[in-house]
């Protein structure tokens, strides 16, 4: 070592000497050691990682940043770190010319150590223009930096003191100098840059700070402090909460799994192509049949199916892998701590053992443990915002997937059944992802936990082993239980929430026949069957606890047993015991969560199989209607189109045959049943197109026969999100017979319309309907008998100003689905529809003089004319009744009879279709007082008043959980139940304690020629300890089991019995989405969720307080220590508890609207690749 490391170093010329650095009370590391070794620790780290980091650099490209001060000061202390650093080569130098020879550290470490420096200027520089804000590498190459500079900072300081002066001045000072600088550096990189130019800037007024964080920061997770204590002063709100990031957001996150599910569904399509084509196809011309061909056909069982687990797999791995990783590195740093437990005891009994070795080892546990804290967080922060990613994308997909689904497959899925893919299955894909980890996680700490134990016990471990093999095959018994449980459970689920859907929907008419009772008990029925199976599952899952719980116990029983018992020379001393129990505690994690990890893995199959088979229905085909213009001057093209409502339903439309031409106005007639609607849904591409070409060029706005309105002002109801046209609304609004409309409600165009527009009256929502449809300025109009909810006068109205030759629509194509013989005449062509077929087409002059179907029309549909053209009515007093009719809250029950008129001929078709149109009905009978009220109206006007909120918000809790809620659920469960529950955890911990002190006073026995005495009775007893827990904890389990079944009954019947005797106002005023919510979600987390997490809670309590006193009574003086910890852990819960509901109880408003939106599913499904009106 002479020629890298001289004599002049303060030392031998040697790179590690054990008299100086281990067998001294005053260890320090040789000088050629810190001139060589610790200079160039932190230049082999930059070099090595500057290559991946460069490329990693070219690839991201978010902008640059602007040369900032902190920018300056950092390039500026890089390029005096490289001058100071060669001022000591340039030095050793002028000693070489002086002849004063100097090894060859003091000639490389500089050298090196300079260019090093330049290498991270470079990278500062480099990183500004990438748009880096906070560097990471940088990050850990100025702390190693750090790091290794302490040392020979602590040597100089004692040499000095030890030579009582400063032998090398010049290189004594550049040190310091380079100290200084460097931790200077390392300070400054703490903090972050601002957000770069050019870069995809986030538009939204809150962002999250996460992506502007420094990388410190970051690893800490400090950017979240003042969320934490803004919701520890106040109540969170909305405005309070941050923007998601951009990569988090649903619009980002969706396509991508949508994209790798289309390519599993592509490759699946493509081996089933495969297989057909390498069927035979060579066949004897005989008369025989050719059996061969009917391979070409598989069965449905043999067909595979597109895998969603792979593009799950595809779209969140890489991400998740990175928490993988971090998750093993936290495993391997978990067996530092016994090993360094076994130096510790070892340092205590040793006489001969130096105090700084005592003191470094202490260190060394906590620093461990702290590297393990910041890894293991890190981990889950990686796995949580999987997780979160993973259930907004399968929410996502389940949404898109639900408005393209054919019509043969809603019949197969039902609202429950997607209400509960939404709320319960995704989640519980959520709920895993957090631990999915441990599959593999588990089994690596066992191995390697078993091995460390084979070190101190030897072949005795094997025992152990055998214990934990005996329990698999239990363990799988259990797991395929648990599955058959939740396939049950979920079916029972579905048809609770199905039942719910359909009773919530039709409340109205149920609470009219006082039906309450009757669908109460039908609900109360099927929930007894969800919690028998319930009830099995819990009973399954507190036995697999007991399992679990105990298997540590019982692996070092048997392991402590086999080996003082094999040979009478084994002594169960303090060190192995104790080291040996460190060892079965790291065992103790991953035996007890295996089996929650398993039982999540079981629900999530199961889960995965319900999505899977809901994301593999056939869709419909988005390319039955061409989007292109097929014939010259024509909008729409249908050549010999036949059509039914599923591929194996019987034909609806056969042969339809039909031209309109651009701009023209076309009527489609007949009687009911005909298909006038199923031939405008076969035009929006509704129906399966069996044969033909439907061809429409131009955008498409549909007007359905039922409106379809949304939760929103009546304004918005009409925008539907366009940009606002003030001339081109009021124009609407006029055309559409809404003036005087809006002169009533209460706020005008702003008044709130309820769900359903249940604050509309019939012909109300269908105008408005028709207004959204009229704003959008599309180029087709399908318009699906619109006039059928107004009467005759209105219905005029809007023929002429809106529909008719001369209305607002003139110019476009338009498609009118009507019953109204009045408008005939105006229209340019007649479609008339019999059974499906085009009987007749041309105009109303032509098919009147070929006395054909549309002849019977006319007279079927004459008398109805006649008699509305004979009631004499003003404009005005209609429409004075429509704006009084939107006061009221009540939907007219006749709204939706038009199907009665089939049963009745003639007279009672005109008395049905009359009593069908709920506003003139309902008119004709109040006409005097109508007219009293206009002229009152007309004297005394009254002032619009300030509109209200009809659906008022949903009001959460806030702050922290109140003691009440907490008390209310421990009654459910029963106080004698929760007292008994208690005090089991209780003596379960105690008998841990005292088979915890029994092993301490075991190991303290002397032993008498190398051997312990009555070790059959220590044995005895520490079993009977064990047991005796074990006991506890299966009592304990099943108990908490059972109150937690009768809280979840007891709180589902209470929330039952109240929704159905609530009155009929709550119902106007709540989307029917938030109640689908408290049945389907909030159940499931009664259910399954709180039990759970009381388990949780109990078993941590008691540990954390049975540890608490144990170190306490042996150690009094930790209460110094850990009574102002008590006080942090507090404070920080506290803050976090406050923030965590506010935040939490808005993650489920994605699902309010679902059911709605499901209950009319050809409205929003048409919105798709349509304008919805």
């Amino acid at each position: 070592m002479e020629w890298l490391c001289d004599t002049e170093f303060g030392g031998p010329p040697r790179l590690w000497d054990h008299n100086i650095t281990i067998n001294t009370d005053n260890p320090d590391l040789t000088a050629c050691f810190q001139k060589t070794i610790l200079v160039w620790i932190p230049c082999v780290y930059l070099w090595v990682i500057f290559p991946l980091y460069f490329l990693y650099l070219r690839q991201s490209n978010r902008g640059y940043i602007r040369v900032t001060l902190l920018n300056r000061i950092k390039t500026g202390l890089g390029l005096l770190l490289w001058i100071v650093c060669w001022l000591d080569l340039f030095c050793s130098l002028a000693e070489v010319v002086n002849n004063q020879a100097r090894a060859a550290a003091y000639f490389i470490s500089p050298l090196l150590l300079g260019v090093t420096m330049l290498l991270a200027t470079f990278l500062i520089q480099y990183e500004r223009l990438r748009g880096i804000q906070s560097s990471g590498v940088l990050f850990f190459f100025w702390l190693i930096t750090v790091v290794c500079a302490v040392i020979p900072f602590r040597s100089k300081i004692l040499g000095t003191l030890n030579e009582g002066r400063v032998l090398d001045v010049f290189r004594f000072t550049t040190f310091y100098i380079y100290f200084a600088l460097v931790l200077i550096q390392f300070l400054l990189c703490c903090f972050s840059e601002p957000p770069p130019y050019f870069s995809a800037a986030s538009p939204d007024e809150n962002p999250c700070p996460e992506g502007s964080a420094g990388f410190l920061s970051r690893l800490t997770f400090w950017w979240f402090t003042r969320m934490a204590i803004q919701g520890y002063k106040r109540p969170l709100e909305d405005k309070d909460l941050w923007s998601l990031n951009k990569e988090d957001r649903s619009d980002v996150i969706v396509p991508k799994l949508l994209h790798e599910w289309e390519k599993q569904k592509l490759k699946v399509k493509s081996k089933q192509e495969v297989f057909y084509t390498k069927c035979p196809t060579a066949y004897n011309i005989t008369d025989e049949e050719p059996h061969e061909a009917e391979v070409l056909f598989p069965s449905k069982g043999d067909q595979k199916k597109p895998s969603f687990l792979i593009a799950l797999c595809r779209t969140f791995g890489p991400y998740f892998l990175v928490g993988s990783a971090l998750k093993l590195c936290q495993d391997l740093l978990s067996f530092v701590n016994p090993q360094l437990l076994n130096m510790l005891i070892s340092f205590i009994k040793s006489q001969e053992s130096r105090t700084w070795w005592g003191y470094s080892i202490s260190f060394l546990m906590f620093f461990s443990a702290a590297l393990q804290t910041l890894i293991l967080h890190q981990h889950f922060q990686y796995c949580f915002v999987t997780g979160m990613r993973l259930r907004t994308a399968i929410i996502g997909a389940i949404y898109r997937k639900s408005l393209v689904i054919t019509n043969s497959a809603k019949r197969s899925s039902t609202v429950g059944e997607i209400v509960n893919l939404m709320s319960v299955d995704a989640q519980r894909f959520m709920d895993l992802t957090g631990f999915l980890n441990m599959l593999w996680s588990a089994p690596l700490q066992i191995c390697l936990a078993l091995y460390f134990l084979w070190q101190y016990l030897g072949p005795s471990v094997l025992a152990g082993v055998a214990v934990m093999i005996l329990l698999i095959p239990f363990n799988a018994v259990i797991a395929m239980k648990s599955r058959s449980f939740q396939v049950q459970q979920m079916q029972h689920k579905d048809s609770r929430i199905k039942l719910m859907n359909e009773i919530l929907n039709g409340i109205k008419v149920l609470k009219l026949y006082a039906w309450e009772a009757s669908f109460e008990q039908k609900v109360v029925g099927i929930r007894q069957k969800e919690l028998n199976i319930l009830k099995k599952a819990a009973y399954l899952n507190a036995l697999s606890t007991f399992t679990w719980t105990t298997a540590p116990f019982i692996v070092a029983l048997t392991t402590f047993a086999v080996y003082v018992t094999v040979d009478e020379n084994n002594v169960l001393d303090a060190q192995k015991a104790f080291v040996s129990l460190s060892l079965f505690n790291i065992l103790r994690f991953p035996l007890n969560m295996l089996p929650q990890v398993i039982s999540g893995v079981v629900q999530a199959t199961v889960s995965l199989k319900r999505l899977q088979n809901f994301l593999s229905h056939d869709e419909l085909d988005p390319t039955s209607v061409e989007r292109q213009k097929t014939a010259t001057g024509h909008a729409i093209t249908m050549l010999s189109g036949t059509f039914s409502w599923g591929k194996s339903d019987p034909v609806v439309l056969d042969g339809i045959s039909l031209m309109v031409p651009q701009g023209s106005l076309v009527a489609v007639v007949g009687h009911v049943g005909c298909g006038k609607s199923s031939l405008i849904s076969a035009l929006l591409g509704e129906m399966e197109k069996l044969e033909g070409r439907v061809a429409i060029h131009g955008s498409v706005a549909y007007v359905p026969q039922q409106a379809w309105i949304r939760n929103a002002s009546l304004k918005d109801n009409i925008i539907f999100g366009e940009l606002l046209s003030e001339q081109k609304y009021q124009q609407v609004l006029e055309a559409c017979a809404l003036i005087t409309d809006l002169n009533v409600l209460p706020g005008g165009d702003q008044t709130e319309i309820g769900e359903k527009g249940i604050n509309l009256s019939g012909g109300q929502k269908q105008r408005v309907s028709l207004a959204r449809a009229v704003y959008s300025d599309m180029d087709v109009y399908l318009l699906d008998d619109p006039l059928s909810a107004v009467d005759a006068h209105v219905a005029k109205h809007i023929f002429d100003k809106v529909i008719g030759p001369e209305g607002v629509l003139k110019g476009k194509t338009r498609v009118l689905v009507t019953h109204g013989i009045s408008f005939l005449p105006q229209v340019d062509q007649i479609v008339v529809l019999v059974n499906g077929r085009v009987s007749e087409m041309g105009s109303y002059q032509e098919l009147q003089e070929q006395n054909g179907a549309f002849a019977e029309f006319l007279r079927n549909y004459a008398q109805r004319d006649e008699i509305e053209e004979d009631e004499p009515t003003l404009f005005d007093e209609e429409e004075e009744f429509l704006g009084e009719d939107t006061l009221s809250n009540h939907i007219d029950l006749s709204d939706n009879e038009p199907s009665a008129a089939e049963a009745r001929k003639q007279f009672m078709r005109q008395i049905s279709v009359i009593s069908s149109d709920g506003e003139a009905s309902t008119w004709k009978s109040t006409r005097r007082r109508l007219t009293e009220k206009k002229k009152v109206v007309d004297t005394a006007p009254q002032p619009k008043n300030k509109s209200k909120d009809l659906i008022q918000a949903e009001t959460t809790e806030t702050g922290r959980v109140k003691l009440i809620v907490f008390w209310q659920y421990l009654k459910a469960v029963g106080p004698f139940i929760s007292v008994v529950i208690c005090i089991l955890y209780c003596c379960q911990n105690a008998a841990a304690i005292g088979a915890n002190f029994w092993l301490s006073d075991w190991t303290n026995d002397l032993a008498l020629n190398r051997t312990q005495q009555q070790t059959y009775m220590r044995v005895g007893v520490y079993a009977a300890l064990g047991f005796t827990q074990g006991i506890l904890v299966l009592i304990s389990s099943f108990t908490l089991a059972l109150g937690g079944l009768g809280a979840a009954r007891q709180l589902h019947t209470r929330l039952l019995d109240n929704k159905l005797h609530t009155p009929q106002a709550f119902f106007d005023t709540t989307p029917i989405g938030r109640i689908i919510n408290r049945f389907g979600k909030d159940v499931n987390v009664i259910d399954e969720v709180i039990p759970l997490t009381f388990q949780m809670f109990l078993a941590t309590f008691f540990i954390s307080l049975s540890t608490t006193i144990v170190v306490v009574s042996s150690t009094p003086w930790f209460t110094l220590l850990i009574v102002p910890l008590a006080f942090v852990y507090f404070f920080v819960q506290a803050s976090c508890l406050t923030s965590s509901p506010s935040c939490c109880l808005r993650s489920a408003v994605s699902v309010l609207h679902v059911s709605c939106m499901l209950a009319c599913l050809i409205k929003p499904s048409a919105a798709l690749h349509i304008t919805l009106s």
